[in-house]
């Protein structure tokens, strides 16, 4: 028998949210209802960064004191186990992607009209806990930052808010789950402005200091209000030392080219290269085991060891490895932290490429502190006489600055993170300096460079990010009469006589593009009766100028247009078919819609 209940109850779930919108859109004024909206997106946001700390936390003691504390050599076993059960669970639960947040967030911007899947409202938060909780070598930032702009995403979907009121709202994520993560309010507003490229005005102000503010203040009542890296042995800054730091801030520029290059060519290795799924589990895990056993320090976020160096306890970790047998020389210290260095991005990818689920916003913070400490243990070897934690600390703000093309965020996070606002100073002149520096080799950051590439990015310049926004579907022309390459000039008259068009594309019987046929190429002869079937069509048509494709992005269609002075252009897919053309005065109506849409403030 057939059961029409649930059909029933779905159209009045379906007829209640309907009034329920239409309540909304009478009673609540859209500004009103994004203050209200911002507000619980950082309270969600900064909920979900609690919950995935405490996952972590848990996962890690249980590991640690049962394992780890009994036998050293679990460090070769826990790392596999951690990789392929996040593995697993993104292939067989998630069955999605949930890799590079940061680079998924950006995608979603500026191609998929600010929608994020639903499921990135609690998978990342499974998929990185049992990576990092088990030793992976990444951070859980990004995880956090991609479930809180999924959470701002879909909550705006709910409540049938536009692209634009959508892509606020995943900045008012990305800001509380900077806020509930780290503690830092300032930080998570600058890094939605820098990292996520959105414009700074007023009306978008308000929101995400209202998801900051309420997601770090909900993070105060669950962890206390000290802050994440209390430092006990910091200096005073002296203005002597600035070009101490300068150098510095060049060093961290240098680490953050071998950072983000090195990261992506590993990635991109790792992935052609091993293709089987449980391959992945077995090389991800093994070199990951391999360099945790050596270098200890590279276990999880890496979070004590900075605690240690910003604390001037640089001795405590070499302790527990296999180096410990070579002392505490300032040289064996330099060593060991400089291999650390090295094989840090090896670490990570393993994690990454081998299943696990993290990102690099701890990578990049640890790498800074270990940069910041050797360059100071260098100078206090040849004499100069610098404060090494002073260094780790402003090495951190310039490895964030280097690795994110952010120099802002990672001013304001290093010192909300430490509460060492009296080194305002330093962090600032290692944060540019550093910045400045890998500007020169990479102008686009490790999370934006995959879709830069593509011209899918999103950035400040106003004009690239409409025409980012801008699609061939919404441009493409396809009212034009098609003609047979066999067509006598007879017959071509007659469709001319029929068209409202001045140029035909010329396909073949597969569909294929063979050429174009302009008006003004048979104006002298179409008037001529006698010649009708002495020309084809084949013999009139022309090459067009150019040929676009339907995956083109629209600032490289701009570009082919201003290089060739065309206004009409052929577009064809993968196959070559035709499919319809785009005139330069269509893109340039679209361009005043969108830009006209996103300039509504």
């Amino acid at each position: 028998m057939f059961h029409f209940e649930p059909l029933g109850t779905t159209l009045n779930n379906h007829l209640t949210y309907d009034r329920f919108i239409a309540w909304r859109e009478q009673h609540i004024p859209q500004k009103n209802l994004v203050l209200i909206l911002s507000f619980f997106v950082g309270a969600f946001a900064s909920c979900a960064a609690q919950l995935l700390k405490m996952m972590i936390h848990g996962i890690h003691h249980l590991v640690e004191h049962h394992l780890i504390e009994q036998a050293h050599w679990w460090y070769l076993i826990t790392p596999m186990i951690g990789i392929t059960l996040a593995g697993l669970f993104v292939k067989y639960v998630v069955k999605d992607d949930i890799s590079h947040g940061i680079t998924k967030i950006l995608y979603a911007i500026s191609q998929r009209k600010s929608i994020i899947k639903i499921h990135n409202t609690w998978s990342s938060l499974v998929g990185s806990a049992l990576t990092i909780g088990f030793g992976g070598s990444v951070g859980a930032e990004a995880p956090i930052v991609l479930t809180g702009a999924a959470i701002g995403s879909n909550l705006a979907k709910l409540f049938r808010l536009d692209q634009k009121t959508m892509m606020l709202m995943i900045g008012c994520g990305a800001a509380g789950a900077i806020g509930g993560i780290f503690q830092a309010p300032i930080a998570g507003l600058v890094f939605t402005l820098e990292v996520l490229m959105m414009d700074l005005t007023m009306t978008r102000m308000a929101p995400l200091l209202i998801s900051s503010v309420t997601a770090t203040a909900i993070s105060f009542m669950v962890n206390g209000q000290e802050a994440m890296f209390p430092l006990t042995h910091s200096e005073p800054f002296f203005v002597e030392r600035l070009p101490w730091y300068i150098i510095l801030g060049v060093m961290c520029g240098l680490v953050s080219l071998y950072f983000t290059r090195g990261m992506n060519r590993l990635e991109q290795l790792f992935k052609h290269k091993v293709q089987n799924t449980w391959l992945k589990f077995l090389v991800g895990g093994s070199v990951l085991g391999l360099l945790l056993f050596l270098f200890p320090p590279l276990y999880g976020e890496g979070y004590d060891v900075i605690k240690q160096l910003i604390n001037g306890d640089s001795v405590s970790a070499i302790a527990n490895s296999p180096f410990e047998v070579l002392g505490t020389h300032s040289w064996v210290l330099v060593g060991y932290f400089v291999a650390i260095l090295l094989f840090k991005i090896f670490a990570s990818v393993a994690t990454n490429g081998g299943g696990g689920v993290g990102g690099i916003f701890a990578p990049s913070l640890f790498m800074g502190a270990i940069t910041g400490f050797i360059c100071a243990r260098l100078m206090n070897i040849i004499g100069i006489g610098v404060p090494e934690a002073n260094f780790a600390l402003a090495g951190m703000s310039g490895l964030m600055a280097g690795v994110m093309h952010a120099p802002l965020t990672g001013i304001f996070l290093i010192a909300e993170l430490t509460g060492g606002y009296h080194l305002f100073m330093p962090l600032m002149a290692v944060a540019v300096v550093s910045y400045l520096t890998i500007k020169i080799f990479e102008p686009h950051s490790l999370y934006a460079m995959r879709l830069a590439q593509k011209g899918e990015l999103l950035t400040h310049n106003k004009d690239r990010s409409v025409l980012t926004l801008m699609k061939m579907e919404n441009v493409l022309e396809t009212d034009l009469r098609t003609l047979n390459p066999e067509m006598t000039l007879g017959e071509l008259v007659k469709v001319i006589a029929q068209s409202n068009r001045n140029i035909f594309p010329v396909v073949d019987a597969e569909g294929k593009l063979l050429g174009i046929l302009l008006l003004d190429e048979v104006r002298n002869i179409m008037f001529q009766p006698r010649l009708y079937n002495r020309f084809t069509v084949k013999q009139l048509m022309n090459s067009p100028q150019a040929i676009l494709t339907d995956s083109m992005p629209m600032g490289k269609v701009m570009e082919i247009f201003e290089d060739t002075g065309a206004w009409n252009l052929p577009v064809v897919n993968e196959q070559k078919c035709y499919l319809g053309f785009v005139s330069k005065s269509k893109i340039f109506n679209s361009y005043r819609h969108v830009l006209m849409h996103f300039s509504e403030e």
